[in-house]
């Protein structure tokens, strides 16, 4: 993801990226917000904070509908299920997404891993996995032929309160739909 994020902004592309773990919520990109040369510090977490504008999520509504989405993964099999590191971050950020009107089911979605992280295998997800439709590495781009539809909106009841008060995002969210 880095280095697509270097890319993206050596580009010029405005880029949303959450801090690690959600930790501080998210940051938006814009172009020139990165000065030339420095597009690989920018694309590291430190850089996101350093350069990137923090956004709660009334200004990230106000961006409007994402046009693409890219995650990463530990691992990811051809059939779209992504392994990570177990904590679903990424499912609750696309599910936080969805309740705002900002992702959905045609969302192109992709997931950038090593070649040796992709698994020649059908696996089937859980209701909760977020499967993507491409998957890139170095060498090739795999197309994902999904047969179900991704899910949405955040499922409070298996939420703690530890969570929402460790995840501003979450917290905001929760404020905002009345459940607070």
């Amino acid at each position: 993801l880095i280095e697509l994020r270097r890319r993206l902004l050596q580009a010029g592309v405005s880029l949303v990226v959450s801090s690690y773990n959600m930790a501080s919520g998210f940051y938006l990109l814009r172009p020139g917000a990165v000065p030339n040369g420095h597009e690989l510090y920018g694309a590291w977490p430190d850089g996101l904070a350093h350069f990137g504008e923090p956004l709660d999520l009334k200004a990230l509504s106000a961006l409007g509908r994402f046009d693409f989405v890219a995650t990463g993964a530990s691992a990811v099999a051809t059939s779209g299920v992504r392994f990570g590191r177990g904590h679903g971050f990424f499912d609750l950020e696309w599910r936080i997404f969805s309740d705002m009107g900002l992702v959905n089911n045609h969302t192109p979605l992709a997931t950038v891993v090593h070649d040796l992280q992709v698994l020649d295998k059908k696996l089937y997800p859980s209701p909760d996995d977020v499967l993507v439709d491409w998957i890139c590495t170095p060498t090739r781009t795999l197309n994902v032929q999904r047969d179900t539809l991704r899910p949405r909106g955040v499922q409070w009841k298996d939420i703690s309160p530890e969570q929402i008060r460790a995840n501003p995002a979450l917290a905001e969210l929760h404020r905002t739909v009345g459940l607070a």
